[in-house]
């Protein structure tokens, strides 16, 4: 924008169609704010750009990028549609034997729900008429899922080859990167500055070839571990940002919360963190409202954890979850997310000092999230070689841990075993701690056939100390010489922590302490 005296210039790309129109007009009125210009040229220049949109406004329904050929639409629900077209402009949508039609609103937008349909592998096409007509092929219905975080969940197929010597979890059986070939996966990118609407209708590909090397690894490997339990086709959706803190994923406003705890203390409010507060929001979650999903995976908080935060993140964790699923319509929509892997924050140079007991004080913040119906969460304290590698490898097994929790939460396959131990309650017996745990599976074990490690306990002093743990059925008696009356417990509270204490079916305890400060006034 150039502006001398009364005369502004506004360099726009033409056409303009009709749904970008109040963008241009937000635009607008922002560039002026910034340039603090009069009323009176407020006035001229907004009539002036009205006049220059005037001769490139065409009445063309255009779609968001995440409608587009080759997508899956999520079964057995209400399907959103939706795009711009000429204000009071009639617009008819046609899919499997459905037509539903909707008429633009004075800004151009448009919106409407097919009733719910049933998983599908036969290609459709989707017809979308009103002064034009578009036509979307290849479209299959069955699960979808959108999947977001930081680089971890970013981490790329075109990474995750060094599989071949990997050493822990599930390994896969064959190069995927290479020998992809099941045309009923398909996945969407989404990338900052590629959401606006293209003529094309391009984004969702099947998951192999060229397309994959760049798709999420998490993203891919529960997307085929899923497809094999359920045997629908499956959509996946990646937003992730490499070094990302949680902030920008969160519409702005809805930051400018000041959190009241159990306690009566009131936090400030959590945009007072900065962070770019909704800059991803803006750009890459909401051009993805209404789509309609089966539910999210989100891996972040490195970025946030580098910042020493626990009970703040806790509460700006909460309300990603919640104002998602506003967004989306849906307070039940499953949020499963992945805790952070073990890494020496400790010993890394920064003007913020890390304690060895950092990371697990935000596994806690994390876990606060637990509180929140239809939220869970898989451990993957096992899953690194070195915790000097802040991106550690084994996505396909953290990928294939997000599949089991779906198949058993949100698809009700409960004879699947989707988590390692977790702590339940604990009893003291004499000079012992009895510690009862859920998700026990087949049974409590040690990976390695030696004593369960990374257990420690305290008496009154609150000094721990290293305890013996014993397996005694879904309990873990807990002891040690010079406690003689035990209070508290914890287990895996450090950062270097990946225990050989699991169930029978592989997967590792979760960490945890007995003395959590913040699950009484967190709420």
């Amino acid at each position: 924008m150039e502006h001398q005296n009364d005369t502004v210039l506004i360099l726009l790309p033409s056409p303009v169609t009709t749904g970008q129109l109040p963008n241009y007009i937000s635009l607008f009125l922002k560039l002026f704010k910034k340039e603090k210009m009069s009323s009176n040229k407020l006035n001229l220049s907004f009539l002036g750009i009205l006049l220059v949109l005037s001769f490139n406004v065409f009445g063309q329904i255009t779609l968001p990028k995440i409608l587009g050929h080759n997508m899956v639409l999520q079964q057995k629900k209400e399907v959103s549609i939706w795009g711009t077209a000429s204000p009071s402009e009639k617009v008819s949508v046609n899919f499997a034997g459905q037509n539903k039609t909707a008429i633009a609103d004075p800004l151009g937008k448009w919106s409407l729900k097919l009733k719910p349909m049933k998983a599908s592998f036969s290609p459709r096409e989707m017809t979308i008429t009103g002064k034009n007509t578009i036509v979307l092929k290849n479209i299959l219905i069955g699960e979808v899922w959108l999947c977001s975080g930081q680089s971890n969940m970013e981490y790329a197929m075109r990474k995750y080859s060094k599989y071949e010597t990997a050493v822990k979890g599930y390994k896969p059986p064959e190069d995927d990167l290479n020998k992809a070939d099941n045309p009923n996966i398909r996945i969407f990118l989404d990338r900052r500055k590629y959401m606006d609407p293209s003529p094309e209708h391009l984004g969702w590909d099947a998951a192999m070839g060229k397309p994959l090397v760049d798709f999420s690894a998490v993203g891919y490997y529960f997307a085929k571990n899923l497809y094999a339990k359920l045997h629908v086709p499956i959509g996946m959706i990646s937003a992730a940002v490499p070094g990302s803190r949680i902030e920008p994923w969160i519409q702005a406003s809805k930051l400018e919360i000041a959190p009241k705890m159990k306690n009566g203390k009131i936090l400030d409010k959590l945009s007072a963190d900065g962070g770019d507060a909704g800059k991803f929001y803006d750009t890459m979650i909401q051009p993805l409202i209404p789509f309609t999903l089966q539910g999210f995976l989100w891996y972040q908080g490195e970025s946030n954890c580098f910042l020493n935060e626990n009970i703040r993140y806790a509460y700006k964790f909460k309300t990603l979850i919640e104002s998602w699923r506003n967004d989306w319509n849906d307070k039940n929509l499953p949020f499963n997310f992945v805790q952070l892997a073990p890494y020496a924050y400790s010993t890394t140079k920064d003007e913020r000092p890390h304690s060895p007991e950092q990371l697990p004080e935000f596994w806690e913040s994390q876990k606060l999230a637990l509180h929140l119906k239809n939220t869970n969460t898989i451990a993957i304290t096992d899953l690194v070689d070195s915790i000097a590698d802040l991106h550690p490898g084994y996505k396909w097994e953290i990928g294939r841990r997000l599949s089991l929790l779906a198949a058993n939460k949100t698809y009700g396959q409960k004879n699947i075993i989707w988590s390692g131990p977790v702590y339940k309650k604990m009893k003291t017996i004499d000079n012992t701690i009895e510690i009862t745990f859920s998700e026990i599976g087949s049974g409590l074990a040690s990976r390695d056939g030696k004593p369960l490690n990374w257990f420690a306990i305290a008496g009154n002093d609150g000094k721990f100390v290293k305890a013996q743990a014993e397996i005694k059925g879904d309990k873990i008696i807990l002891s040690a010489p010079e406690i003689t009356n035990p209070v508290s417990a914890r287990f895996g509270w450090n950062e270097a922590a990946q225990s050989n204490f699991i169930n029978k079916e592989g997967l590792p305890a979760v960490p945890f302490r007995t003395d959590n400060p913040w699950e009484k006034i967190f709420q």
